[in-house]
């Protein structure tokens, strides 16, 4: 097995053991990234210095027998939409091209504090707009299963990287899907924790009632060790949450999860639901096959399969299209070539105003603004946006209703398969759909794990486990029952 191969733990056991050090670690990640990263084109930029600088401080703690985390000496790869100070941050926009972020975001802080060792910063639609990393402002990046396909957006970049092996685990933020499609789209692991309980301080602001900050790795337990290191409330976040301790619930954690008997007994008398709305017109064949597999898998298991209703499902895209784009034209405000980032000449104050923006953003971009500012503006706040927010509360009342009767909801991720560079591009409205079984859980807040369990010939299939607000330990433990049991 190559270094590049490693989980979190066999990295945190190689160095505890001195098997290699974590520069050697280090180097082996930067080598494939420069042999490879020109055709997959994950990362925007490689902070090479840096990382290689972190790694030495850790084996210099590792060589005086100093006790160290367990994310210390691991690299990662940071979504560029996440503020890494001293690296550039563009959020994958021209109007951020040449900023340099002045601070840390806090999940960025918490990882440097355990001592991780940040690789780089990696591509996404601009602003994480998009389900395609189509959007970037420097170029598309490309599945590593099928250089031909797109990786899923909005965190493509960071997904791509960990599937290809450029790093072990990454951040992505997740505002409809964009942690959960791209690892679906990739073949690895993405959990979307609850809203709140990751701090977006330092997360360039998209739509701020939806976003929220995830890792993206290649098996269930990193995806655990690294949302354990980056959860809580934060005082520089009025929204992040003091996470409450997991318990009251028969699945909690314990040695040995990988037998057979413990994956027995979280299963066992399992209630998982199935939504009728989501398996209707419009699924793919084959992803259906696939996921309809691995749900009988975990009925044979011992898991009861109920069919349940989301009954406003066929509104919530349409909701999720009027909240999205109103509160982006509100948070995309502050870009106006005055106090950071691109600015255009011109005559009046208005024409800087135009020129910057109409220059800096990209095509989505100032779709969504003139859509959400349309929303917003007087006479059509009530026929849109008021109507919208009424949407998103049916939306979450129907995930409680449904929550009374099943202890996870499963469905897929994505109706598709990862579909070809340039197919949805002219097509915004066929692009958006893709996010239909992915945008209800943002409205709702709730946590989701997007896990691989299957392929259509060479092109991944990921399951959606979906969870009550702050039981990311279940629908993880969920997870790692298939992980575990089934080798895809």
């Amino acid at each position: 097995m190559s270094l590049t191969e490693l989980t979190i733990s066999q990295i945190k056991e190689g160095l505890e053991k001195k098997d290699f050090s974590a520069q050697e670690i280090c180097r082996s990640f930067l080598k494939k990234i420069k042999e490879k990263n020109k055709e997959v084109f994950a990362f925007l930029k490689v902070a090479e210095e840096e990382a290689l600088l972190k790694a030495k401080e850790v084996d210099g703690l590792i060589s005086k027998n100093r006790e160290v985390p367990l994310l210390a000496g691991v690299p990662l790869a940071v979504k560029d939409n996440m503020l890494a100070e001293g690296l550039g941050c563009t959020a994958g926009s021209k109007i951020l091209e040449n900023y340099i972020a002045p601070y840390d975001a806090t999940v960025v802080k918490k990882i440097k504090e355990a001592g991780g060792v940040i690789l780089g910063k990696t591509n996404l639609d601009e602003f994480a707009m998009g389900s395609s990393t189509e959007n970037s402002a420097f170029g598309p990046t490309r599945n590593p299963h099928d250089v031909s396909r797109v990786p899923g957006g909005s965190s493509g970049g960071s997904a791509a990287a960990v599937a290809a092996e450029f790093c072990p685990y990454a951040f992505g933020s997740d505002t409809g899907g964009s942690i959960r499609l791209p690892s679906s789209f990739c073949g690895v692991v993405g959990l979307k924790p609850t809203y709140g309980a990751v701090s977006r301080y330092g997360l360039i602001a998209f739509a701020s009632s939806l976003d929220q900050i995830g890792p993206i790795a290649r098996s269930v337990e990193d995806c655990r060790i690294v949302f354990n290191a980056i959860k809580g409330k934060d005082e520089m976040d009025s929204t992040s949450v003091e996470y409450p301790e997991f318990k009251n619930w028969k699945l909690k954690a314990k040695s040995g999860r990988s037998s057979s008997s413990h994956c027995n007994s979280i299963i066992k008398d399992l209630k998982i639901g199935i939504p009728k709305e989501y398996f209707v017109k419009g699924i793919d064949p084959e992803v259906e096959k696939v996921i309809k597999s691995a749900v009988k898998k975990y009925e044979e298991l011992g898991a009861e399969i109920v069919e349940v209703s989301l009954p406003h499902t066929d509104y919530a895209l349409a909701a999720y299209y009027i909240i999205n784009p109103s509160e982006a034209s509100a948070n995309l405000a502050r870009y106006d070539g005055i106090k950071y980032g691109l600015s255009m000449d011109g005559k009046e104050l208005i024409d800087v105003y135009l020129k910057t923006r109409g220059e800096g953003f990209g095509a989505e971009v100032r779709r969504r603004i003139m859509i959400g500012t349309y929303a917003l503006s007087a006479g059509y706040y009530e026929a849109y946006y008021l109507r919208a927010q009424k949407v998103r509360t049916q939306v979450i009342k129907d995930f409680e209703k449904a929550f009374q009767k099943v202890d996870a909801i499963f469905c897929p991720v994505s109706p598709v398969l990862p579909f070809k560079i340039g197919e949805k591009a002219d097509d915004p409205l066929s692009m958006y759909l893709v996010d239909v079984y992915t945008v209800s859980v943002n409205l709702a807040g709730l946590p989701a794990l997007s896990l691989p369990v299957g392929f259509v010939k060479e092109l991944p299939v990921g399951l959606q486990i979906i969870g009550k607000p702050f039981e990311e330990e279940k629908i993880l433990q969920i997870g790692e029952v298939f992980e575990k049991t089934w080798k895809i």
